[in-house]
């Protein structure tokens, strides 16, 4: 069962008017507008921590992976599926 939760945002006046205005020219309440303004910021936040992505980066580049041009790259892997020889 989800609980709803109020959050107080104080605004000055030009603030809330525009917000209104936006609202409104979006067929919305201000609520919903808010609502919806608010889960695409969240949407655009990293939950991983820092540190995390850091320590992959340097896993990731201590590995000697296969590098070249990449018409190269891919007909090498193609001929790897397909059973060629090299």
């Amino acid at each position: 069962m989800l609980m709803s939760k109020r959050l107080q945002v104080l605004l000055d006046d030009r603030e809330l008017r525009e917000i209104k205005r936006v609202a409104s020219q979006h067929h919305m309440t201000v609520a919903e507008w808010v609502r919806q303004v608010l889960r695409a910021a969240r949407g655009g936040v990293s939950t991983v921590p820092v540190d995390k992505k850091l320590k992959a980066v340097r896993e990731a580049t201590s590995h000697a992976y296969p590098t070249g041009e990449i018409e190269r790259i891919t007909a090498e892997i193609e001929r790897g599926y397909r059973g060629d020889a090299a």
